[in-house]
Protein backbone atom coordinates (compact mmCIF):
# COMPACT_ATOMS: atom_id res chain seq x y z
CA UNK A 1 0.00 0.00 0.00
CA UNK A 2 1.31 3.59 -0.90
CA UNK A 3 0.40 4.67 2.61
CA UNK A 4 2.06 7.10 4.46
CA UNK A 5 2.01 4.25 7.75
CA UNK A 6 0.28 1.00 7.88
CA UNK A 7 -2.56 2.78 8.97
CA UNK A 8 -5.40 0.24 7.25
CA UNK A 9 -5.87 -3.31 7.69
CA UNK A 10 -7.06 -5.01 4.83
CA UNK A 11 -9.18 -8.48 4.55
CA UNK A 12 -11.25 -10.44 5.71
CA UNK A 13 -10.69 -12.89 8.62
CA UNK A 14 -10.37 -15.95 6.77
CA UNK A 15 -9.50 -16.75 3.05
CA UNK A 16 -10.03 -13.58 1.86
CA UNK A 17 -7.49 -12.27 3.27
CA UNK A 18 -4.28 -12.60 1.08
CA UNK A 19 -6.16 -11.14 -1.82
CA UNK A 20 -6.41 -8.06 -0.11
CA UNK A 21 -3.15 -6.93 1.08
CA UNK A 22 -1.88 -6.08 -2.68
CA UNK A 23 -4.46 -4.64 -4.83
CA UNK A 24 -5.26 -6.42 -7.81
CA UNK A 25 -4.07 -4.66 -11.32
CA UNK A 26 -6.53 -1.76 -12.69
CA UNK A 27 -9.92 -2.90 -14.77
CA UNK A 28 -12.29 -0.81 -15.84
CA UNK A 29 -15.43 -0.59 -14.24
CA UNK A 30 -18.80 -0.51 -16.48
CA UNK A 31 -21.31 1.50 -13.79
CA UNK A 32 -24.50 0.20 -16.20
CA UNK A 33 -22.77 -3.63 -15.63
CA UNK A 34 -20.78 -4.42 -12.57
CA UNK A 35 -18.12 -6.51 -13.61
CA UNK A 36 -17.97 -9.96 -11.64
CA UNK A 37 -17.76 -10.40 -7.92
CA UNK A 38 -15.56 -12.71 -5.41
CA UNK A 39 -16.73 -15.58 -4.67
CA UNK A 40 -16.01 -15.47 -1.15
CA UNK A 41 -17.87 -12.24 1.15
CA UNK A 42 -14.95 -9.70 1.87
CA UNK A 43 -14.77 -7.17 5.10
CA UNK A 44 -11.95 -4.22 5.64
CA UNK A 45 -11.65 -2.20 8.42
CA UNK A 46 -9.71 0.81 9.18
CA UNK A 47 -6.96 0.85 11.74
CA UNK A 48 -5.79 -1.77 14.00
CA UNK A 49 -8.70 -1.50 16.26
CA UNK A 50 -10.25 -3.21 13.24
CA UNK A 51 -9.34 -6.31 13.42
CA UNK A 52 -11.38 -7.53 16.23
CA UNK A 53 -14.28 -5.82 14.26
CA UNK A 54 -13.28 -7.70 11.56
CA UNK A 55 -13.66 -11.09 13.13
CA UNK A 56 -17.06 -9.94 14.54
CA UNK A 57 -18.27 -9.11 10.73
CA UNK A 58 -16.88 -12.10 9.06
CA UNK A 59 -19.33 -14.60 11.34
CA UNK A 60 -22.11 -12.93 10.21
CA UNK A 61 -20.83 -13.03 6.36
CA UNK A 62 -19.48 -16.51 6.95
CA UNK A 63 -23.12 -17.78 7.79
CA UNK A 64 -24.36 -16.17 4.68
CA UNK A 65 -25.83 -12.81 6.35
CA UNK A 66 -26.30 -9.37 4.84
CA UNK A 67 -23.61 -7.05 4.90
CA UNK A 68 -25.41 -4.39 6.32
CA UNK A 69 -25.95 -7.07 9.55
CA UNK A 70 -21.68 -7.87 9.56
CA UNK A 71 -20.82 -3.85 9.45
CA UNK A 72 -22.96 -2.84 12.19
CA UNK A 73 -22.22 -5.95 14.15
CA UNK A 74 -17.96 -5.36 13.67
CA UNK A 75 -18.30 -2.03 14.38
CA UNK A 76 -20.54 -2.24 17.75
CA UNK A 77 -17.07 -4.49 18.91
CA UNK A 78 -14.87 -1.37 18.77
CA UNK A 79 -17.96 1.22 20.08
CA UNK A 80 -17.81 -0.79 23.40
CA UNK A 81 -13.69 -1.02 23.63
CA UNK A 82 -13.06 0.88 26.33
CA UNK A 83 -9.27 0.86 25.28
CA UNK A 84 -10.44 2.86 22.01
CA UNK A 85 -9.99 6.47 22.72
CA UNK A 86 -11.63 7.85 19.58
CA UNK A 87 -14.75 5.58 19.51
CA UNK A 88 -17.95 5.10 21.76
CA UNK A 89 -17.11 4.01 25.08
CA UNK A 90 -13.35 5.32 26.12
CA UNK A 91 -13.48 8.14 23.81
CA UNK A 92 -11.43 11.29 24.40
CA UNK A 93 -14.46 14.07 25.31
CA UNK A 94 -14.77 17.59 23.78
CA UNK A 95 -13.32 20.46 25.77
CA UNK A 96 -16.41 20.68 27.92
CA UNK A 97 -15.56 17.23 29.38
CA UNK A 98 -18.47 15.55 27.05
CA UNK A 99 -17.81 12.31 24.90
CA UNK A 100 -20.34 12.78 21.52
CA UNK A 101 -20.98 10.49 19.05
CA UNK A 102 -21.83 10.27 15.08
CA UNK A 103 -22.15 7.14 13.04
CA UNK A 104 -23.60 6.24 10.06
CA UNK A 105 -24.96 3.44 8.13
CA UNK A 106 -25.33 2.95 3.94
CA UNK A 107 -26.96 0.19 1.84
CA UNK A 108 -26.14 -0.99 -1.54
CA UNK A 109 -29.28 0.17 -2.40
CA UNK A 110 -28.54 3.77 -1.29
CA UNK A 111 -30.30 3.33 1.65
CA UNK A 112 -28.43 5.36 4.39
CA UNK A 113 -28.94 6.54 8.00
CA UNK A 114 -27.11 9.01 10.62
CA UNK A 115 -27.02 10.37 14.03
CA UNK A 116 -24.60 12.94 14.87
CA UNK A 117 -23.63 15.06 18.48
CA UNK A 118 -25.59 11.96 20.26
CA UNK A 119 -24.42 11.31 24.15
CA UNK A 120 -25.02 8.96 26.76
CA UNK A 121 -25.68 5.85 24.46
CA UNK A 122 -23.36 3.11 23.61
CA UNK A 123 -23.72 2.27 19.64
CA UNK A 124 -24.40 5.46 18.02
CA UNK A 125 -24.21 2.70 14.74
CA UNK A 126 -27.49 0.97 15.99
CA UNK A 127 -29.31 3.78 16.59
CA UNK A 128 -28.52 5.46 12.52
CA UNK A 129 -29.33 1.67 11.27
CA UNK A 130 -32.87 2.70 13.27
CA UNK A 131 -32.65 6.27 11.63
CA UNK A 132 -32.81 4.43 8.48
CA UNK A 133 -35.22 1.86 8.84
CA UNK A 134 -37.77 3.38 11.14
CA UNK A 135 -38.08 7.38 10.05
CA UNK A 136 -38.41 9.04 6.42
CA UNK A 137 -35.33 10.99 7.55
CA UNK A 138 -31.37 10.40 7.15
CA UNK A 139 -29.68 12.16 10.17
CA UNK A 140 -31.28 13.18 13.45
CA UNK A 141 -28.95 15.07 16.00
CA UNK A 142 -28.10 16.44 19.81
CA UNK A 143 -30.72 15.51 22.43
CA UNK A 144 -33.69 14.69 19.23
CA UNK A 145 -31.27 11.66 18.30
CA UNK A 146 -30.65 10.79 22.24
CA UNK A 147 -35.02 11.43 22.63
CA UNK A 148 -34.74 9.13 19.36
CA UNK A 149 -32.82 6.62 20.99
CA UNK A 150 -34.78 5.69 24.49
CA UNK A 151 -38.11 6.21 22.57
CA UNK A 152 -36.59 2.82 20.55
CA UNK A 153 -35.41 1.24 23.72
CA UNK A 154 -31.69 1.65 23.65
CA UNK A 155 -30.76 2.01 27.07
CA UNK A 156 -28.53 4.99 28.23
CA UNK A 157 -25.03 5.32 30.08
CA UNK A 158 -22.15 7.32 30.27
CA UNK A 159 -19.27 6.73 28.19
CA UNK A 160 -16.67 8.90 30.23
CA UNK A 161 -14.41 6.39 31.69
CA UNK A 162 -11.67 7.56 34.48
CA UNK A 163 -8.81 7.06 31.75
CA UNK A 164 -10.80 9.43 29.22
CA UNK A 165 -11.60 11.55 31.74
CA UNK A 166 -8.18 11.63 33.36
CA UNK A 167 -6.66 12.48 29.84
CA UNK A 168 -9.37 15.51 29.86
CA UNK A 169 -8.57 16.90 32.74
CA UNK A 170 -4.54 16.51 32.17
CA UNK A 171 -5.47 18.43 28.73
CA UNK A 172 -7.50 21.65 30.50
CA UNK A 173 -4.70 21.86 32.87
CA UNK A 174 -2.24 22.29 30.44
CA UNK A 175 -1.07 25.61 28.61
CA UNK A 176 -2.84 23.59 25.03
CA UNK A 177 -6.16 24.36 26.42
CA UNK A 178 -7.37 27.72 25.39
CA UNK A 179 -10.51 29.12 24.75
CA UNK A 180 -10.62 27.24 21.15
CA UNK A 181 -10.14 23.88 19.84
CA UNK A 182 -6.51 23.31 18.39
CA UNK A 183 -6.28 20.24 15.31
CA UNK A 184 -5.77 17.35 17.21
CA UNK A 185 -3.56 15.31 14.49
CA UNK A 186 -3.27 12.05 17.47
CA UNK A 187 -7.05 11.31 18.34
CA UNK A 188 -9.25 11.11 15.50
CA UNK A 189 -9.24 7.66 14.34
CA UNK A 190 -12.73 6.72 12.73
CA UNK A 191 -13.19 3.24 12.76
CA UNK A 192 -15.06 2.48 8.78
CA UNK A 193 -15.96 -0.52 7.48
CA UNK A 194 -16.95 -2.18 4.26
CA UNK A 195 -18.17 -5.56 3.41
CA UNK A 196 -19.61 -7.03 -0.08
CA UNK A 197 -21.80 -10.58 1.42
CA UNK A 198 -22.32 -13.81 -0.39
CA UNK A 199 -24.59 -12.08 -2.79
CA UNK A 200 -22.86 -9.50 -3.87
CA UNK A 201 -24.09 -6.90 -1.76
CA UNK A 202 -22.19 -4.00 -0.15
CA UNK A 203 -22.72 -1.72 2.51
CA UNK A 204 -20.63 0.28 5.00
CA UNK A 205 -20.31 1.66 8.83
CA UNK A 206 -18.67 4.66 9.93
CA UNK A 207 -18.39 5.49 13.84
CA UNK A 208 -16.62 7.68 16.01
CA UNK A 209 -16.36 10.08 18.99
CA UNK A 210 -14.58 12.46 16.74
CA UNK A 211 -11.51 14.63 17.71
CA UNK A 212 -10.58 15.07 20.77
CA UNK A 213 -11.29 18.19 23.16
CA UNK A 214 -12.77 19.58 19.37
CA UNK A 215 -15.27 22.49 20.60
CA UNK A 216 -18.48 21.62 22.05
CA UNK A 217 -21.29 20.63 18.92
CA UNK A 218 -18.52 19.70 16.65
CA UNK A 219 -19.79 17.23 13.91
CA UNK A 220 -16.86 15.82 11.48
CA UNK A 221 -17.12 13.90 8.45
CA UNK A 222 -17.93 10.77 9.82
CA UNK A 223 -21.85 10.73 10.10
CA UNK A 224 -21.99 12.26 7.08
CA UNK A 225 -22.94 10.34 3.47
CA UNK A 226 -20.73 11.32 0.75
CA UNK A 227 -18.29 12.38 3.20
CA UNK A 228 -17.03 9.75 6.14
CA UNK A 229 -18.97 7.02 4.05
CA UNK A 230 -20.61 6.38 0.64
CA UNK A 231 -21.90 3.35 -0.81
CA UNK A 232 -23.28 2.48 -4.58
CA UNK A 233 -24.11 -1.64 -5.36
CA UNK A 234 -23.14 -0.99 -8.61
CA UNK A 235 -19.33 0.05 -8.28
CA UNK A 236 -18.20 0.17 -4.76
CA UNK A 237 -18.09 1.93 -0.98
CA UNK A 238 -15.63 3.97 0.57
CA UNK A 239 -14.69 5.54 4.56
CA UNK A 240 -12.73 8.25 5.56
CA UNK A 241 -10.37 7.99 8.59
CA UNK A 242 -8.50 11.05 9.94
CA UNK A 243 -9.23 15.12 10.09
CA UNK A 244 -13.13 15.33 9.18
CA UNK A 245 -13.08 18.90 8.13
CA UNK A 246 -10.40 18.00 4.95
CA UNK A 247 -12.66 15.02 4.52
CA UNK A 248 -15.76 17.11 4.29
CA UNK A 249 -14.53 19.67 1.92
CA UNK A 250 -13.63 17.23 -0.36
CA UNK A 251 -17.08 15.15 -0.29
CA UNK A 252 -13.99 12.53 -0.12
CA UNK A 253 -15.83 9.63 -0.48
CA UNK A 254 -18.29 10.26 -2.66
CA UNK A 255 -15.36 11.39 -4.60
CA UNK A 256 -13.75 8.17 -4.30
CA UNK A 257 -17.10 5.92 -5.15
CA UNK A 258 -16.64 8.35 -8.68
CA UNK A 259 -13.55 8.12 -9.25
CA UNK A 260 -14.28 3.86 -9.18
CA UNK A 261 -16.92 4.51 -11.44
CA UNK A 262 -14.78 6.37 -13.98
CA UNK A 263 -13.02 2.72 -13.87
CA UNK A 264 -9.67 3.54 -11.92
CA UNK A 265 -9.45 1.10 -9.25
CA UNK A 266 -9.92 0.92 -5.10
CA UNK A 267 -6.45 1.77 -4.81
CA UNK A 268 -5.58 4.26 -7.69
CA UNK A 269 -9.04 6.20 -6.32
CA UNK A 270 -8.29 6.38 -2.92
CA UNK A 271 -4.90 8.33 -3.89
CA UNK A 272 -6.61 10.19 -6.34
CA UNK A 273 -9.44 11.50 -3.53
CA UNK A 274 -6.14 12.23 -1.17
CA UNK A 275 -4.49 14.02 -3.43
CA UNK A 276 -7.31 16.28 -3.59
CA UNK A 277 -7.54 16.61 -0.55
CA UNK A 278 -4.33 17.88 -0.56
CA UNK A 279 -5.54 20.44 -3.46
CA UNK A 280 -8.02 21.80 -1.07
CA UNK A 281 -5.90 22.46 2.29
CA UNK A 282 -2.13 24.04 2.19
CA UNK A 283 -1.66 23.14 5.77
CA UNK A 284 -1.97 19.73 4.70
CA UNK A 285 1.27 18.75 6.39
CA UNK A 286 -0.39 18.92 9.36
CA UNK A 287 -3.16 16.99 8.98
CA UNK A 288 -3.89 13.46 8.36
CA UNK A 289 -6.57 11.76 6.28
CA UNK A 290 -6.50 8.50 4.31
CA UNK A 291 -9.30 6.62 2.63
CA UNK A 292 -10.61 2.81 2.43
CA UNK A 293 -12.80 1.27 -0.84
CA UNK A 294 -13.73 -1.36 -1.50
CA UNK A 295 -15.45 -2.05 -5.21
CA UNK A 296 -18.13 -4.82 -5.82
CA UNK A 297 -15.43 -7.55 -7.06
CA UNK A 298 -13.97 -7.63 -4.09
CA UNK A 299 -11.16 -5.54 -4.36
CA UNK A 300 -9.45 -3.22 -1.87
CA UNK A 301 -7.66 -0.41 -1.36
CA UNK A 302 -6.69 2.47 0.55
CA UNK A 303 -3.99 5.56 0.98
CA UNK A 304 -2.93 8.35 3.48
CA UNK A 305 -1.26 10.87 3.93
CA UNK A 306 0.28 12.02 7.94
CA UNK A 307 1.49 15.07 9.45
CA UNK A 308 4.63 16.31 8.68
CA UNK A 309 5.43 14.49 5.47
CA UNK A 310 5.67 16.88 2.28
CA UNK A 311 3.98 15.44 -0.61
CA UNK A 312 3.98 15.46 -3.89
CA UNK A 313 0.75 15.46 -6.67
CA UNK A 314 0.55 14.03 -10.07
CA UNK A 315 -1.30 15.11 -13.02
CA UNK A 316 -3.94 13.39 -14.75
CA UNK A 317 -1.31 11.07 -16.44
CA UNK A 318 0.28 10.25 -13.14
CA UNK A 319 3.19 12.72 -14.10
CA UNK A 320 4.80 13.88 -10.65
CA UNK A 321 4.18 17.34 -9.50
CA UNK A 322 7.01 18.75 -7.73
CA UNK A 323 5.05 22.10 -6.88
CA UNK A 324 2.25 20.19 -5.50
CA UNK A 325 -1.08 22.45 -4.38
CA UNK A 326 -0.07 25.25 -6.60
CA UNK A 327 -0.44 22.84 -9.95
CA UNK A 328 -4.01 21.54 -9.38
Amino acid sequence: MNSRRSFLRLGAVGGAAAALVTPAAAAPVEPSLPPPRRDAPVVVSTWNHGLAANAAAWEALAAGGYALDAVERGVRVTEADPEVTSVGLGGWPDRDGHVTLDACVMTEAGDCGAVAFLQNVLHPVTVARMVMERTPHVMIVGEGAQQFAIEHGVPTQSLLTPAAERAWREWVASDAADTRAEINVENHDTIGMLALDADGRLCGACTTSGAAWKRHGRVGDSPLIGAGLYVDGEVGGATATGWGEAVVRACGCHLVVELMRQGHDPQEACRRAVERVIAKNPDYREIQVGFLALDVRGRAGSYCIQPGFDYALHDADGARLIDAPSRL
